[in-house]
């Protein structure tokens, strides 16, 4: 091995040292928000002068946080079957595909994934608001889809190309129509790179917040928008509150996808 951790000597306590002050610098701000919403204030003030779990109470009493959050629940599930829908089929014709001009159009899927999101955000904004999308769950739908569909193109081209096709090409050989092939062997040997598909797809439309703001109107809103528009108007704690529950909905859908990369590994 060219380079062995243990036979670094006191430069590997150097490195343990900067990993620690980079996770600490990624972290803290996490851990504080979630103090800040157990806190006691009226304000975001830390360290808090008691416990409490007022804000949370009234943040599932207001309808306006719950209808945000089944908005982006509702916008982040048609998302993912979208996304992960027509990322099969697009990954199918990009890996097995041989037409002329084929990397001219993977680049094209994967440009929203280059591109600045405000520059898509103003684009999308303004083709929408001319066909009346503007404002509506379809219009936030089509919109997070435009982001989230090159990732899940991404992930869905990586498992094909690692899946062996002389495994389907046997099974055709074996009696199987090529539909049935593909459903059957195919399809559940890239099982990882599409559960990475609609992980990706959920959660880049459930953290979205910049084309969200402009694709929401006043009975519209996604919970990040209204994260947002709250924060804007008063710094309540009911902010933070929001925050810790998005946070751990996010992190246990990580934990859900790590175990099961580690199932089919």
């Amino acid at each position: 091995m060219l380079l062995d951790f243990h036979r670094l000597g006191g430069l590997k306590w150097v490195l343990v040292g900067i990993g620690l002050c980079v996770a600490a610098f990624l972290l803290l701000p996490i851990l504080f928000t979630v103090a800040l919403s157990f806190g006691s204030s009226q304000w975001l003030v830390f360290p808090p002068p008691a416990w409490t779990l007022r804000w949370y109470e009234e943040l599932f009493a207001d309808p306006r946080w719950i209808d945000s959050t089944l908005t982006s629940l509702q916008c982040a599930v048609l998302v993912t079957i979208l996304s992960v829908g027509l990322g099969l089929l697009a990954s199918f014709g990009l890996v097995r595909g041989s037409f002329p001009g084929r990397e001219a159009v993977r680049a094209m899927f994967l440009m929203p994934m280059i591109m600045p999101v405000i520059v898509v955000a103003v684009a999308l904004y303004a083709f929408f608001l001319r066909i009346g999308l503007g404002g509506t769950l379809v219009g936030f739908v089509l919109a997070h889809t435009v982001i989230a569909l090159p990732l899940a193109i991404t992930s869905i081209c990586n498992a094909l190309e690692r899946f062996d096709k002389a495994i389907e090409d046997a099974a055709i050989l074996c009696g199987a129509n090529p539909w049935e092939a593909k459903l059957r062997i195919t399809i559940p040997a890239i099982r990882e790179g599409l559960f990475g598909a609609a992980v990706f797809a959920f959660l880049t439309s459930w953290d979205e917040v910049v084309i969200a703001i402009f694709m929401a109107s006043p009975t519209l809103q996604t919970l990040p928008v209204h994260i947002w528009g709250t924060l804007r108007q008063d710094l309540t704690p009911v902010v933070a509150a929001a925050s810790t529950l998005l946070l751990l909905f996010t992190l246990a859908l990580m934990l859900v996808a790590a175990w099961f990369r580690g199932r089919t590994k």
